[in-house]
Order: C-alpha cells, then sequence, then structure tokens
C-alpha cells in the first residue's frame, strides 16, 4: 500500500527569506511554504526534492496558495542509486507531465486548490518541481508564486531492486498496476495521515495519535477483536475533528506571535493544552491505546461509543481559559508557593494579579472542557460563575482578556475573609444573571446583535441595498427578531409613503418596478422566518405591497414577477399546522388575489385549481381548495381558460379532491362540485364515474349525485315555472289546461343522458328524477323501479307513437311485447346474463356484485374472505387449494376480477363489464349467454 515518501529540499532556483524552500519537508496547519522572491526576474522556478531512499512513486500532491498561484507546474523525476554520486547539476531528470492551476478567482482568492496526480509507477530519488508562469490578480501585483506544500506518495524500493539499474527493471515496475482500494477504486494508502488533506490541517499531536490507533485497529481485526476496532475506528474520526480545531488554534497562535501579542499566545496554547487534554480524556484514548496491555473493558461496548459517533467536549474559549489561570493561581497551594518564592519573581506575582482582574472584569461562563482539564478547582469554578461583573465596560471581541484592568479591586485577595452581609450584598440575582450579561454585552459592542451581511448575502441584496440602503437590508439579515420585525415596519411605511428612505448612492429616486422587485427580494425571506411575530409583520408588509403600492404603478410583468417569488412560500405557510400560521397565509394569499393588476393576469388562481393528489398533506390540500372555493365566490366561473377558474379546472381539482383520504378535504372538493355543477352539469358528470347501482354503492358519490338530483330538479322546476309563464301570456284561457298538460308531461335530460320526469310513471308511487333507487330487500321490486326510472322517458316516447306495451331489461337491453311483469322475473331468474344466483342463498344479482355479496350481505358471509392476492371471495376451507390455482393472480391496476371466469375485467366503470359479460366472445363462464342468444 502506498505511503508518504519522506524527502529534503536540495535545491531551490529562488526563495524568499521568510518563506524559505525548507518550509517544503514538514506538514502541518502552521506550515508557511515556499515563496519566491519579490520582484524576480526568473520566469521558471527550480525545486528539487531528494527522497530519503529510492522510492517506487504513485502520486504526487500539491497544495498551491490562495492568492500567489503559478500558471503551471512540471513534474521531473530522476533515478540514481546509491552507489552513485549524484548532484543537481549531474542529473538527468524524465519529463513526468505538468498540472495546471486555477486562477481561484471563483473563491474570490480565498480557498486553496489541492492537485492529486496520479503517475505511471516509477521509481526515483530525485524529484524536481519547475514553475512556470504567475497569475495576477489583485493580491499579486509582484508576480510572485508561492507552494504550500509536496507530499509524494508511493512505496520503497527493495535492496536488490533498487541497486539493479537496467531497464528491464523499469519495465517491469512500469507495467505493474498501482495498489487500488477495492471499495473507492482510489489509491489504496497505508495511513490516513499520508494524505496531504489530512496532514495539513490536523495538528501533529493528533496525527501522532491516528497513527497509533491505525495500527491497534489493524491488530485488534486481525485478532477478531471487531468491537474494538469499531471503537477504535470512532475514534480516528472524532480525534480527526478535533485536531482540525487544534490546528485552527495552532495557527490563531501563530498569528499572535507574529503580532507580538504574547498574552493571547500564551491563552491559546493554554487553550490547546485544555482542549487536547478534554478529547483525550473524554474518547479513552490512553485506555484505547492499552500500554499497559490488553484490556477486556475495550471488548465491551460503553456508552460513549454506543451511538455511533462520539460527542467531543466543547472548546474553552479565551475568557474561560483565563478563568482557569485565575483560578488556579489563586488556589491555596500556589498563594502558599508565592509566599515562599524570593523577591526575583516578583514579576510572575505581577501576572498572576493581572489575571486576577480577568476573573471580575471578563464576561462570566462555565467552561466544562476547562473543569475537565483542572477538576481541583471545581469549587472555584461554581463560585466565580454565580458572581456578576462590576463593571459593563468589557474587553472588545478581538482583544486579550489579560490585558482588561476594569473590574472590583476587592476581590483581588481571595484569602481575606467575607462576613455574611457582604456575601448577601454583593449575591447576583440569578433572575437577572443573564438579563445583565446581555446588556453588558452589548454596551460593549452595539453592533454585536446585528451581523454585517458576508459578500454573499451583498451579492443576493445588491437591489435592495441600492434602494433601500444597506442599513434596512442588515436588520431583515439580522439574527435578532427585533432587528428584523423593525427592518419590516420600516419597509412598510415607505411603502406607505410616510418614511423617506435617504439613500446615499442615489440621488434620483427608484422606479416603482425597482421599489416592488426589492421589496418582494426581502419579503421572500421574511415570509420563511419561523418566528411568528415576523411572520406576521411580512403578511402585513406583503398585503400593503399589492393592495397599496403596486395598483397603478407597477408594470404588469413585474407583479407576476413578485407574485411567482412570494405566492411558493406563502402556500407551504398555509399547509402549516399552526391555526394562525395557516389562516394568516390564506388570507394573505387571497388579499393577493384581490389585487386587479394580480386577477387581470390570473396569477393565484392557476396554482390553487391544480389537482389535489392523495399524498397531499391534509392542511394544505384543505387550505388550497378553501381558498379556491372563496375565489369562486368571489371572482366567479371565468371562460379563460387560463384563468384556472374555468369548469373545466374546477371539476378537474374537485374530482381529485374527493379522492383524498382525509374527510374534511371531500366536503370542499364537494362543495366546489356542486358550484360548478350549478353552471355546467354535463362537465362535472364526465368527471365522475357512471351513475348506477355500483356507483352509488359508494357513500361519497351516493351523496354527491343525491345533491345532483337536488340540483336537477330545482332546475326543472325553475324551466316549468318559466314555460308556464310563457303559455299563460300566449294562449287563450281555455288552452291553459292542454298547455300545462302538455308541459307536465316534458322531460329534462340531465347532463348523463338519462331521463328526468316530473311524476313517477310506475304505478309504484315512487318519484324518481335521475335514474336507479338503492337496492330494497327484495330484488323484485328493485329492478322494476330501476327500469322505469331509466327508461321512462323511453317509454313514455313510445307510447306516444305506438299505443302496444313493451318490457325492457335495463341491463341487457331484452325486450318482449306485452305488459306482463311476471315475463321481466322470469328473465332476471333464469336468462339475464348481466344477472346470477349466488352460490349460498339463491339470491339473484349483478355478476359484478357477487364478491362483494358474499363477503358482506349474504347469510353465510362468515364462511367467506378475501384474497388478498386476486380479491375474489373464497370459501374459508378452500382458501389454500385456492391459492395455488393459475387464475389466483395479481389484479392489475383499475380493473376488477369476473367471479365466473376469473379474467380481469377492464375498465368496469366505463361499460368494461357489460362488454365482459354481452359481447359474442365474453365472459366464457357465464352459462346465461347461451340462453340469451336463444331468447332474442
Amino acid at each position: 500500500m502506498a505511503k508518504k515518501i519522506p524527502f529534503n529540499v536540495v535545491f531551490a532556483s529562488d526563495e524568499d527569506v521568510n518563506f524559505p524552500a525548507s518550509e517544503l519537508n514538514t506538514h502541518g496547519p502552521t506550515v508557511h511554504g515556499w515563496r519566491s522572491t519579490v520582484g524576480g526576474s526568473l520566469a521558471t522556478h527550480d525545486i528539487i526534492l531528494r527522497f530519503q531512499q529510492p522510492a517506487k512513486i504513485y502520486r504526487i500532491q500539491l497544495l498551491a496558495h490562495q492568492y500567489l498561484i503559478p500558471e503551471k507546474v512540471e513534474l521531473w523525476l530522476h533515478y540514481s542509486p546509491k552507489s552513485l554520486p549524484s548532484t543537481p547539476s549531474s542529473q538527468y531528470f524524465d519529463f513526468l507531465g505538468f498540472v495546471a492551476l486555477a486562477d481561484n478567482a471563483n473563491t474570490n482568492y480565498k480557498s486553496r486548490e489541492l492537485q492529486s496526480v496520479t503517475v505511471t509507477p516509477r521509481r526515483g530519488t530525485h524529484l524536481k518541481l519547475r514553475l512556470i508562469g504567475s497569475q495576477n490578480n489583485e493580491y499579486n501585483r509582484t508576480s510572485q508564486i508561492s507552494l504550500l506544500a509536496v507530499n509524494v506518495l508511493g512505496e520503497d524500493l527493495d535492496v536488490g531492486t533498487s541497486s539493479n539499474g537496467n531497464g528491464n527493471v523499469e519495465e517491469h515496475i512500469g507495467s505493474e498496476a498501482p495498489p487500488l482500494d477495492t471499495a473507492t477504486g482510489e489509491l489504496a494508502l497505508a495511513s490516513i495521515c499520508d494524505d496531504l488533506l489530512f496532514s495539513m490541517y490536523v495538528e501533529e499531536s493528533i496525527v501522532k495519535y491516528i497513527r497509533e490507533l491505525e495500527q491497534r485497529k489493524t491488530l485488534a481485526v486481525s485478532s477478531e477483536r471487531f468491537e474494538y476496532a469499531r471503537k477504535l475506528k470512532l475514534c480516528m474520526t472524532a480525534l480527526r475533528t478535533a485536531g482540525e480545531r487544534l490546528g485552527r488554534y495552532s495557527l490563531a497562535k501563530r498569528q499572535a506571535v507574529q503580532q507580538e501579542d504574547f498574552t493571547t499566545a500564551k491563552l491559546r496554547k493554554e487553550q490547546m493544552e485544555m482542549y487536547r487534554a478534554a478529547v483525550l480524556r473524554q474518547l479513552q484514548v490512553q485506555q484505547l491505546l492499552e500500554t499497559q496491555g490488553v484490556q477486556s473493558s475495550n471488548d465491551q461496548s460503553c456508552e460513549i461509543y454506543a451511538g455511533g459517533k462520539p460527542s467531543l467536549p466543547p472548546a474553552p474559549s479565551l475568557q474561560e481559559v483565563a478563568h482557569a489561570l485565575a483560578e488556579a493561581a489563586l488556589s491555596p497551594k500556589s498563594i502558599a508557593s508565592q509566599d515562599d518564592k524570593s523577591s526575583t519573581d516578583g514579576s510572575l506575582g505581577q501576572a498572576s494579579n493581572e489575571s486576577v482582574v480577568v476573573v471580575s472584569a471578563a464576561p462570566v461562563a462555565t467552561a466544562p472542557a476547562a473543569l475537565h482539564a483542572t477538576p481541583t478547582h471545581a469549587t472555584g469554578w461554581r463560585k466565580s460563575h454565580d458572581e456578576i461583573p462590576q463593571s459593563p465596560r468589557l474587553p472588545s471581541r478581538h482583544s486579550s482578556p489579560m490585558c482588561s484592568r476594569q473590574g472590583s479591586l476587592r476581590r483581588r485577595n481571595k484569602s481575606v475573609p467575607r462576613n455574611s452581609y457582604e456575601d448577601y450584598e454583593e449575591r447576583a440575582i440569578p433572575a437577572l444573571r443573564q438579563e445583565c450579561q446581555g446588556n453588558a454585552l452589548l454596551e460593549a459592542d452595539p453592533n454585536r446583535g446585528r451581523s454585517r451581511l458576508n459578500d454573499r448575502e451583498r451579492r443576493q441584496a445588491a437591489l435592495p441595498i441600492l434602494v433601500f440602503g444597506s442599513e434596512l437590508v442588515e436588520q431583515f439579515y439580522s439574527r435578532q427578531f427585533q432587528d428584523r420585525e423593525d427592518g419590516l415596519m420600516r419597509l412598510r411605511n415607505f411603502l406607505k409613503e410616510l418614511e423617506v428612505v435617504e439613500v446615499a448612492s442615489n440621488e434620483h429616486a427608484a422606479s416603482p418596478n425597482k421599489v416592488a422587485r426589492s421589496a418582494a427580494l426581502l419579503l421572500h425571506r421574511a415570509v420563511r422566518d419561523a418566528v411568528y411575530s415576523v411572520f406576521s409583520q411580512a403578511t402585513e408588509t406583503v398585503r400593503v405591497l399589492f393592495l397599496e403600492f403596486v395598483p397603478g404603478r407597477v408594470s404588469p410583468s413585474e407583479v407576476a414577477r413578485c407574485v411567482d417569488r412570494l405566492l411558493p412560500e406563502l402556500l407551504a405557510k398555509s399547509g402549516d399546522p399552526s391555526a394562525r400560521l395557516h389562516t394568516l397565509a390564506q388570507h394573505t394569499i387571497l388579499s393577493i388575489a384581490a389585487c386587479p393588476e394580480v386577477a387581470e393576469q390570473s396569477l393565484v388562481a392557476p396554482a390553487l385549481s391544480r389537482s389535489v393528489g392523495s399524498g397531499t398533506h391534509q392542511r394544505l390540500a384543505m387550505s388550497r381548495l378553501q381558498m379556491l372555493e372563496q375565489l369562486v365566490h368571489t371572482q366567479g366561473i371565468s371562460t379563460d381558460k387560463h384563468s384556472g377558474l374555468t369548469c373545466r379546472a374546477l371539476s378537474e381539482c374537485g374530482c381529485s379532491g374527493i379522492h383524498h383520504p382525509a374527510e374534511p378535504v371531500r366536503k370542499v372538493a364537494e362543495r366546489i362540485l356542486l358550484l360548478v355543477y350549478k353552471l355546467n352539469p354535463r362537465m362535472v358528470r364526465k368527471q365522475l364515474p357512471p351513475d348506477d347501482d355500483i356507483t352509488r354503492r359508494n357513500l361519497l358519490y351516493r351523496q354527491l349525485f343525491t345533491e345532483f338530483d337536488k340540483l336537477d330538479l330545482e332546475r326543472k322546476q325553475e324551466l316549468l315555472e318559466g314555460s308556464k309563464y310563457v303559455g299563460d301570456a300566449a294562449t287563450p284561457p281555455a288552452d291553459k289546461p292542454t298547455t300545462s298538460s302538455d308541459a307536465s308531461q316534458r322531460l329534462l335530460k340531465s347532463k348523463s343522458g338519462q331521463a328526468l320526469g316530473l311524476a313517477s310513471s310506475s304505478s309504484n308511487g315512487y318519484a324518481s328524477c335521475n335514474g336507479k333507487q338503492q337496492y330494497n330487500e327484495q330484488l323484485k321490486r328493485s329492478m322494476l323501479s330501476a327500469s322505469n326510472s331509466r327508461k321512462g322517458s323511453a317509454s313514455n316516447s313510445e307510447s306516444t307513437e305506438d299505443n302496444t306495451p313493451k318490457i325492457r331489461c335495463p341491463f341487457c337491453d331484452w325486450s318482449c311485447a306485452g305488459s306482463d311483469a311476471t315475463q321481466l322475473d322470469r328473465h332476471y331468474w333464469k336468462a339475464c346474463p348481466f344477472l346470477t344466483k349466488c352460490p349460498q342463498c339463491s339470491q339473484v344479482l349483478e355478476v359484478a356484485a357477487l364478491n362483494y355479496h358474499l363477503t358482506t350481505e349474504c347469510d353465510a358471509k362468515e364462511s367467506y374472505v378475501v384474497c388478498a392476492r386476486c380479491t375474489e371471495s373464497v370459501h374459508k376451507q378452500l382458501y389454500e387449494l385456492h391459492q395455488m390455482e393459475d387464475y389466483c393472480r395479481e389484479l392489475k391496476t383499475g380493473a376488477a376480477r369476473c367471479p365466473l371466469c376469473h379474467d380481469d375485467v377492464h375498465l368496469p366503470l366505463d361499460g368494461g363489464w357489460k362488454l365482459h359479460l354481452l359481447s359474442a366472445a365474453g365472459c366464457p363462464g357465464n352459462i346465461r349467454k347461451k340462453n340469451a342468444k336463444k331468447s332474442n
């Protein structure tokens, strides 16, 4: 497996004095790297690395500077056996290739580019890097280039192989494939610490621990101690995270040293030691290393490694580190040691006194990491936590806490005994402790609560900053919700023209289109706020924007752009489970829809009239349908196909809503369908299944069709009254009885094509308006009423043309001359191919309803179950045999299963059963089909 090849820099064409080429010999967070001389005249720069022993090279990694970037880097390799002397002038290098580096402008020169080049396995002893050109930018005016780190991955050559310098060995090495990881397909590394991305950002001491843990993991896997290996793996992952934090601390310490701020450097050093000790203690690193031999506890599960990745202790801040140093200096042992010291140590005593001042001047906070690091001072920590700073003036965020000299001088000498009265008077009130500290922090830094905009936010809010100014925009991006509320109030006042916002960079006032676009950008962020008070202010501002500012000022295209930006967020809020949130969002959307410019372009209704899926959340679906119903009441049904309020769009939306699993959603969808049905009944019935007995078994369709019947009856009565008034005005009084008689015989066709009569056409006294009645206890009365209701209009029309009575079957269209009802009963009982007898109770019913009858209505329903695979009704004793049959198969989507021939019936609600049972090539298991042919 590949590992890091150690090397030393033996030659560099030029270098900066502060950034020598020897910096490339080591890797770490504090490495400066190599830089060329400032204002050098060389066009190319050569750096030669000598490996500590001959190696076989697999990969070369280069880490470039963030802005001192060369155009490209050429790679040259040289091999010379140890027996032959070698100098840079006598070496002959083989060209491997080059690496082109990006200009890094897209990251604003803040990121570093890492290039990993995999080469054909070659043996070598020297590597030459030739850096060519320089990419100039605003940070690099002098054409200076830099290289932060170089890493070479490969394997050491054997002694016999390295001593043999012939070409056959080189060809043999070149034909070998580099070791690859079977899981990722990348180069297999002996240790994760050998990767340059790891070693450059993880602190050096943590790298050593991770290397030892990797060796322990290999031994644990070989000895099949898998629980121990799992702990080691999790520990290494957590240590890497902690090592990156320690690397940042070491960078801060180096920066403090460069600025000669040695107090901060000391605090950084103590901070690193405290955090490192806390991490090693919490992760039980020493126990996992097993320096004292094998420990059985490592093979058992423990709490810290039980839930996956272990948690790291919180890192101590500089103020907490200063507290810990002050407590350590004031401990009884330290005081006794200071009394025994000579006068030559006075300077140290003075430094400790300065540390004591920090205890009362710096903000007080608990430090768990510091507690772990110094457990002997736990009581002192609790005492300092209860104290409140005497002075509200605190050091700035970037200043050193050790430099602060503001505080109570009475508490410097803690060895002096205090009475109970002083303890009581100077005790902090617990309820006001956090408030006092927060006020002190805000007094120390007024801009602490409101964060400045970063580059990304400035690019996003470029137009609002130009229109409203940076101060108002910063309030929208602030982390304090009070600032966001103030920003919304200022924006609302500006839109109402009650406040004049002065923009220094814009002499003239912005156009209404720009103001609307800028306000929409800010409100798009505000309506997503999780704080209710901010969301409430945002919705109020949205209403002011569309109802007061937009009308008569903003162009239609800009209005559409604003609605497209805000409407999706408000629709998402309308589905919130909180009642006050979704109610406020609905009211805001309806207010936007009431804007004349929005209503003219129909921007809101199309988004609400989309089909409601069964997987849509109940609250969101109900809000959409409620808002759509309100728009139908306020704006009415339109004939414009782009308005979203056409009969077709509303009926499709309503039909999708009645199939939603939530009952409140179905109720609202029914009301929308009834509103459309009053205007266009045909369109609504076209979206629904046919109105027959099978459909009316569903309670939802039964209630819906009943409401349709009421509307049809109301429409028919209105038409009859209108025709009556017309007849009264056009005919003499003597002809009125005849006209009313003719009107009473009229029939009004419904949108489903069925006949609707005013009076009953049968002698049983039932008044029917739209077709079939529900099943009664006796099948004869049910089918006779169905026949009378379905074929009433045809019978009436035929009776006017031919006085001979005729009986017709409503299922199979069988007919016979005469008025004997027993012939129709005989047809039902023996011949009708659309009906069958129940094998248990001998009741005559439709074939399509046989499976449902056997499991729910039959006297023997306790003996039948529904097959989970094919949905047929099967006797419990024959269920196992049924599942072994060939016809017991999965039912296709949208199809039904025939109980006679066990075939699939496609489109059962749209004439599929009639085609299956009555066609010539229909159901082969229907024994009544032949009898039907003979009778016809």
